[in-house]
């Protein structure tokens, strides 16, 4: 009895999924606009009847919003569902199977606009020219340009300008679509206080300064949209929302509410790079997001370098890095660095421990410049003698970031100047040391799976020669950060000092990176490369000195932290030519 009972069962259950082999569109015009609007359309070999029936009720209004949507307000729609107009069908009393389903749109004529008004408008704002008289009666040029007057007078300070009346009429003997929109501006509003929720270990007193809302300002879109950038920026928050309270307060005034998710306060990474010649380099950090309660960040970093690599010894480093946000002003923040490291290299061996406080300003969204003042003492050895020596140092940069990623750009430029000008305590070492990296990305296709990218480069060295310049701010050429196949810092120059041969780096550097990116699935890419440099003896990049260059091919494979590459680069100059191959593995993009 119990088989019986589910047999019976599945036959309905069978019966019941029998669904429409085809829902048949008629129509003359705008087919596209009213096959992406149907939900009829949509359905798939799993609906049921009663989907049906659902789907055909709703394509009334959904299909006629569309044909608004192309300019026909005159148009007749009819749905049928085995013969019967499926508005006469009740909700629930769907057949037990559809054979045929016709949708029969007349569209008719097409209207244009006639008289349109929207008023009122900010002085020097006039109406687009899409609803100008001749123009197709689109209904969504009408709503786009009602909201852009509003946004308008909100961008000017009048925060609660609305729509108080709306009227638009078909008028069929003419075809035209009059239009008149009533708008209301409201009070100029300003800004009230800010309350903050959400916060549990960063004071309220550090989230407004850090949001930097203007108070007692006349209100602006921009200001609310800044504030929630700079609560972003910290990296202590999850989650920002920056919202209005009901109604004004005496005076116009619009208290304001942010609305915070604060993020685990500790981080902890790890990373790992590898290639053939430079070795294996080890790397790891600890991160607390909010230290002193006002979101200040302090950063640790470890790193091993060059283990089992061909690049001299081992490098060791250890780096803290403090920053707190909105110092002198909610774009100013302040940093103090310190770092205490070991550079084993082919030409030289320096210890090294320098500190560096100053203030990084955020001048737009796209531009960053820093300033500061720094200690660096060192020990080095070198070809050229061993010496000890302590520089005074004031760093300079500005960063331009217009890329539409910052760890796997398609489009878009980014460049970074900077200069640090050096002076030592006691010995005479002075000068300037200049650097330049500028990286530009451009797609092809809707998909962008075809990207080019480029990277130039220079430095140069001014006031200081060779033999007077620390050595770790020389110039080399060649390795994964400049040119790929050829070995880690094998350009140079040579010289002679007190009657042996010796090599040191540039006071001036000049490098090319050229690569293509091809992506053959969602997350795989393959890329080929070029790469050229050139290190000089004198303060004018290109001027004079040596090049090489390295050309190869590599891999892509994204990830949620950026892509895993893999490069293989050979020499493309000099005497050996496509012998030696270097292997290049890391996270993220080469440049």
């Amino acid at each position: 009895m119990t088989d019986l009972k589910w047999l019976v069962l599945g036959l309905v259950c069978a019966a019941n999924a029998v669904h429409a082999q085809d829902v048949k569109l008629n129509s003359n015009r705008a087919r596209g606009a009213l096959d992406d609007a149907s939900l009829l359309r949509a359905l798939d070999d799993t609906a049921a009847p009663q989907d049906y029936i659902a789907a055909a009720r709703a394509d009334y209004r959904r299909l006629l919003t569309a044909l608004y949507a192309e300019g026909y307000y005159a148009g007749q729609i009819s749905i049928t569902v085995n013969g019967i107009e499926a508005s006469n069908i009740a909700p629930l009393s769907a057949p037990s199977s559809i054979s045929e389903v016709i949708i029969n749109v007349t569209p008719g004529p097409r209207f244009t606009f006639g008289k349109v008004s929207i008023a009122p408008l900010p002085p020097g704002t006039e109406l687009p020219q899409d609803l100008g008289p001749r123009r197709t009666a689109r209904s969504g040029r009408i709503s786009s340009a009602v909201s852009s007057g509003l946004n308008s007078w909100r961008d000017q300070g009048y925060a609660t300008a609305k729509v108080t009346s709306q009227r638009v009429t078909a008028r069929h003997q003419d075809e035209k679509l009059d239009v008149a929109v009533a708008l209301d501006t409201g009070p100029l509003v300003r800004f009230g206080d800010l309350s903050v929720g959400g916060n549990e270990n960063v004071s309220t007193a550090r989230v407004r300064q850090i949001a930097g809302l203007p108070t007692g300002e006349v209100y602006s879109p921009a200001e609310i949209d800044a504030a929630e950038r700079r609560l972003r920026r910290t990296g202590t928050f999850d989650s920002v929302a920056l919202t209005r309270e009901d109604g004004l307060s005496e005076g116009n005034v619009l208290p304001m509410k942010v609305q915070l998710d604060e993020a685990k306060p500790r981080r902890f990474g790890f990373g790992l790079e590898m290639s053939t010649i430079d070795g294996l380099t080890v790397s790891s950090f600890w991160l607390h997001r909010n230290l002193l309660g006002g979101a200040e960040r302090l950063r640790v970093d470890v790193e091993v370098a060059g283990i089992d690599g061909e690049t001299g010894g081992t490098d060791y480093s250890i780096r803290g890095n403090f920053t707190r946000p909105a110092t002198f002003g909610p774009d100013t923040e302040f940093f103090l660095t310190s770092e205490l490291s070991r550079e084993d290299e082919p030409d030289y061996l320096i210890d090294k421990f320098a500190i560096e406080t100053g203030f990084s300003r955020i001048l737009s969204e796209e531009l960053t410049v820093r300033v500061g003042v720094g200690l660096l003492t060192a020990r080095e050895e070198s070809d050229l003698g061993t010496r000890e020596y302590t520089l005074l140092t004031l760093p300079l940069d500005a960063t331009y970031d217009r890329r539409d990623s910052e760890t796997n750009a398609k489009q878009g430029y980014y460049l970074d100047l900077s200069a640090t000008p050096f002076v030592s305590l006691g010995t005479e070492i002075k000068g300037v040391r200049l650097f330049g990296d500028t990286r530009g990305y451009y797609s092809l296709g809707e998909e962008q799976q075809l990207t080019f990218a480029g990277r130039l480069q220079f430095g140069s060295i001014v006031g200081a020669d060779i033999d007077e310049a620390p050595a770790d701010y020389l110039f080399y050429s060649g390795g994964g950060g400049t040119v790929r196949g050829q070995p880690y810092k094998s350009l140079g120059i040579d010289s002679v000092q007190s009657g042996s041969a010796v090599t040191t780096g540039g006071t001036s550097f000049a490098g090319a990176q050229l690569e293509a990116r091809y992506l053959v699935r969602e997350k795989i890419s393959l890329v080929g490369f070029y790469d050229v440099g050139q290190v000089g003896d004198t303060d004018l990049p290109l001027e004079n000195g040596d090049w090489h260059a390295g050309a190869g091919i590599g891999l892509r494979y994204e990830t949620g932290i950026g892509p895993i590459r893999l490069d293989i680069g050979t020499q493309a100059s000099g005497d050996n030519v496509g012998k030696d191959v270097q292997v290049y593995i890391g996270i993220g993009q080469a440049f």
